[in-house]
């Protein structure tokens, strides 16, 4: 699949990092360092704008080095790009240790991973279909 995209950072362009990878590595589009605090979020330019085929959705998610090293992650993980959205990827990242976290330009972020969706229509009806499960939910099966 090809995907249309504008790279207005001069940086290179996501990719993958080995050949089975599901996602692409997003990189910091900065002038200057920006220093996030202990429990500080931040929209983090990435000057990525794509184009996304009908059906598809791009989920912005956390780099895991980032998270286990660092406790660097993603407020609203993950973040879904819809298809008909043409501004800026910017990564909404959140600084959960307790010391300053610095990211400087082309610094990889986030993982992003193009992903099918479908689209559905609600058929509402009185009763749903039984299964072994029923209504258990939270911590239903005791562990």
């Amino acid at each position: 699949m090809k995907i249309n995209i504008i790279n207005n950072s001069g940086l290179p362009l996501p990719q993958y990092e080995t050949a089975h990878a599901a996602g692409m590595d997003l990189r910091a589009f900065t002038d200057a360092e920006i220093i996030l605090k202990p429990l500080q979020r931040m929209l983090v330019p990435t000057g990525l704008h794509i184009e996304l085929p009908i059906g598809f959705e791009a989920q912005i998610r956390p780099r895991s080095g980032l998270a286990y090293k660092h406790g660097i992650s993603i407020v609203n993980s993950p973040g879904t790009i819809d298809a008909d959205y043409r501004g800026e990827i910017k990564v909404l990242l959140i600084n959960l240790s307790d010391g300053d976290f610095v990211i400087k330009n082309g610094d990889r972020i986030a993982q992003m991973i193009i992903a099918k969706h479908e689209t559905i229509s609600w058929e509402p009806v009185e009763q749903l279909n039984e299964t072994a499960r029923g209504e258990g939910g939270y911590g239903h099966t005791g562990k």
